[in-house]
């Protein structure tokens, strides 16, 4: 999705550019935050590299994974003010619906795994490096079963891996968003089995693109989006969220690990500090 730059004066549009995975749970948001403080905001980008949107001035607000390599370049040369975390993404162990490992429902991940390993159930490696970072935790907190031919590793990553996830009848590790995006699309036969692990949620942040580094964008605009994002009501909606057909939480709120209530202005009761 393209951006273009911002039309002088248009100060009551905020624009957002974002990474691929939020737009599920940012879109739905947008009517209420024009609904309190009377400013629009539109999402402008969707993809790999919104920093670059951002620093062309062709976006406000740049909400990104935490660990997206982009993020410490864009802060550390003065392009955006300091990232706040505003909400958590997560990945799923997948698999097929008959589950022959047993795993369906575990909140530990690592013991997932070590049911894999035992019966030799068939686990394809998504091949990039946040999936196999986290593969090699659980495999280390699993006692690092050996690896037989029952672990199979095609190079392959994304889409590419979970349709052949599917088609082999394996357990997989991915992103719950794009997995539900692509599931009606290629007819996948796999399902999240493994969701409630807390190493599994991906911190998101939001960084305000700087004014004096980047004249003409949108510096409280896109300041009063993000105090919303942080919001207690809003933070509520987003930990709500649900898929059709997923009647499992996949979004959760993250305001809390940052400045909290300190940042949206809220007070805090005595002694919750």
């Amino acid at each position: 999705m393209g951006a273009q730059p911002h039309a002088q004066g248009d100060t009551a549009i905020v624009r957002l550019a974002m990474v691929n995975v939020p737009d599920d749970v940012v879109r739905p948001l947008l009517g209420d935050f024009t609904a309190q403080t009377g400013k629009r905001a539109e999402i402008v980008y969707t993809g790999n590299d919104p920093f670059t949107v951002g620093r062309e001035g062709k976006a406000d607000l740049i909400i990104s994974h935490y660990g997206h390599e982009g993020v410490e370049l864009f802060v550390t040369y003065g392009y955006g003010l300091w990232p706040h975390a505003v909400f958590a993404n997560q990945i799923a162990l997948l698999g097929p619906p008959g589950d022959p490992a047993h795993v369906r429902g575990l909140t530990d991940a690592a013991e997932a795994m070590k049911r894999i390993a035992a019966t030799r159930s068939r686990f394809l490696a998504n091949d990039s490096d946040g999936q196999r970072y986290i593969e090699d935790i659980l495999w280390a907190k699993a006692g690092s079963p050996s690896r037989g031919d029952w672990y199979v590793n095609h190079h392959t990553q994304g889409p590419q891996a979970a349709r052949e996830a599917s088609e082999e009848g394996a357990y997989l590790l991915w992103g719950v968003p794009p997995f539900m995006r692509l599931k009606p699309q290629a007819q996948l036969k796999l399902e999240p089995l493994v969701t409630a692990d807390p190493i599994f949620q991906r911190i998101m942040v939001a960084m305000v693109v700087s004014a004096k580094k980047v004249p003409g964008v949108n510096e409280s605009g896109a300041d009063a989006f993000q105090k919303f994002l942080l919001a207690p009501a809003t933070q509520a909606r987003i930990a709500a969220f649900r898929y059709p057909g997923l009647n499992q939480q996949v979004w959760w709120p993250a305001a809390r690990i940052g400045r909290g209530n300190k940042f949206t202005g809220a007070p805090s009761p005595p002694g919750t500090r």
